[in-house]
């Protein structure tokens, strides 16, 4: 709820518009009559928005006036664009939990979601989660569903997992699908393959889209080194040939797609008090915060370097308490608005496997941040696939030849 509330008296809405920030903040506007729909909303400049809103009208003007509506002003101080729009958020659910999500108009992100609950697994795109812990695991959020079709499509180009929708009854007489006739499906519906073999190749796409692909670099480089020392030197190559193509479909998944219930990490904000910033905690896609962060040492943490004050801060903040898939699909929007915007201000860093933060980033981002700067680049999905070992056996072939 707002920090901050006065009392409107419009014969002294001069004294009242000077009392208030100029500054971005999430106010609520309420008149004297509980049962009256109070006014929520966020702005750049409350000073200035409150003048529109309260002042006195200029004649025949059309513009919206409260000046005789309003009787209390509540309001909380924000330092980002991000903070306004999480706090506005909360406060249009707790006020309108009816009508607050068409009011936000709220998008569900796209996912990829794996269903390894059904009897022969398959990936597609959807904007609903469902339970997370249970069968099946999603992956996301992405831009847009086009986006999310493109990766999931061109990823498994790699596999020979099925794409089709329906729920399969094998059987032998089934005549199969392109996919199959082309062998980029091992055609569970005519059992081309035994119930082993396909739950091996859903496990191989698993461990692809939770190591953000790594695991596949790892294994078809193995098979090309394999191939070199074997001085079988068109198949070291084809193979180094499907890790070059294998680049732009990784660089396709920006850094913050992860499996959901994995998606962790730590925002950072500029923060509405001084010599600060803000922390937004994300805990399986959760939101929970703003934290304030101190920039300046106080007296018992002077002799602690940055980095231990940072690490005592984050290890104090609390996680985000479990919610319903609801509010974590809603969270998920407002994550992805933010990320995906062309001028984003602020930073955010994922927790690795471990659940570890990469800390010297996260304090060079917090000076980054605190100073206005741009924020760090997104780190690229790099591929470690090194021609050498292709380009010595090419040339030792050729000397024979």
């Amino acid at each position: 709820m707002p920090t901050c509330g006065l009392e409107f008296i419009p014969v002294r809405d001069a004294e009242i518009f000077a009392s208030v920030p100029a500054a971005s903040a999430v106010f609520f506007l309420r008149g004297d009559d509980p049962q009256s729909e109070p006014y929520v909303s966020k702005t750049a400049n409350l000073r200035r928005r409150l003048q529109r809103l309260l002042g006195a009208p200029a004649e025949h003007s059309k513009r919206l006036s409260l000046r005789d509506r309003v009787r209390w002003i509540e309001y909380t101080p924000t330092g980002s664009d991000f903070e306004s729009g999480f706090l506005l958020y909360r406060l249009l659910r707790i006020t309108f939990p009816k009508t607050y999500s068409s009011r936000l108009r709220l998008r569900f992100a796209p996912l990829v979601k794996l269903h390894l609950d059904n009897e022969f697994p398959r990936a597609s795109v959807t904007t609903r989660l469902g339970r997370l812990g249970g069968g099946n695991v999603y992956y996301g959020p992405f831009a847009s569903r086009s986006v999310a079709e493109k990766f999931a499509s061109d990823s498994l180009d790699f596999f020979k997992m099925r794409r089709c929708v329906d729920d399969l009854h094998p059987d032998p007489q089934f005549p199969g699908c392109i996919y199959s006739e082309m062998k980029m499906c091992l055609a569970p519906c005519f059992k081309g393959c035994s119930d082993e073999e396909y739950r091996a190749e859903v496990s191989r796409v698993q461990g692809y889209l939770d190591t953000k692909g790594e695991s596949l670099v790892r294994e078809i480089s193995a098979q090309r080194d394999a191939a070199s020392t074997a001085l079988d030197f068109e198949n070291a190559a084809g193979l180094h040939a499907r890790l070059e193509k294998l680049k732009p479909v990784l660089s396709q998944r920006p850094e913050i797609v992860h499996r959901i219930d994995h998606l962790a990490g730590v925002m950072v904000q500029k923060s509405a008090s001084a010599q600060s910033v803000n922390f937004f905690r994300i805990d399986a896609g959760r939101i929970s915060g703003p934290l304030t962060f101190p920039i300046q040492s106080t007296e018992h943490t002077k002799s602690q370097s940055m980095e231990s004050r940072l690490q005592e801060t984050l290890d104090s903040f609390p996680h985000a308490t479990p919610t319903t898939v609801l509010e974590t699909m809603e969270h998920l929007v407002l994550l992805k608005r933010w990320y995906y915007r062309s001028r984003r201000t602020g930073e955010i860093f994922f927790a690795d496997e471990k659940g570890a933060l990469p800390m010297r980033r996260v304090v060079r981002g917090i000076a980054r941040v605190y100073r206005g700067e741009n924020s760090e680049p997104d780190a690229p999905n790099v591929i470690d696939a090194s021609p050498a070992t292709v380009e010595s056996a090419t040339i030792e072939r050729s000397d024979k030849l």
